[in-house]
């Protein structure tokens, strides 16, 4: 598993975000404070405080960097 911290701060992020995402066979999680959800629930990120950044979880064994790479736009270094 990989953590990287990610921003969403537009509703154009989001929908992006959720499409590149889909295209992996892997599970994502996002973390706020207490609450965990499915990263490629667009209902549910939008249930999340996107003002401030995110915390995503990628439980993905190999083609991590593949995942980094699609991912870059939206990861906060």
């Amino acid at each position: 598993m990989k953590t990287v911290q990610i921003s969403l701060n537009s509703i154009d992020k989001v929908k992006s975000f959720v499409n590149d995402i889909t295209r992996f066979d892997y599970d994502f999680d996002l973390v706020s404070g207490r609450y965990v959800i499915d990263a490629k629930s667009i209902m549910g990120i939008f249930s999340l405080d996107l003002s401030k950044p995110i915390e995503l979880n990628i439980h993905a064994e190999d083609d991590i960097d593949d995942v980094l790479e699609t991912l870059s736009p939206y990861i906060i270094s």
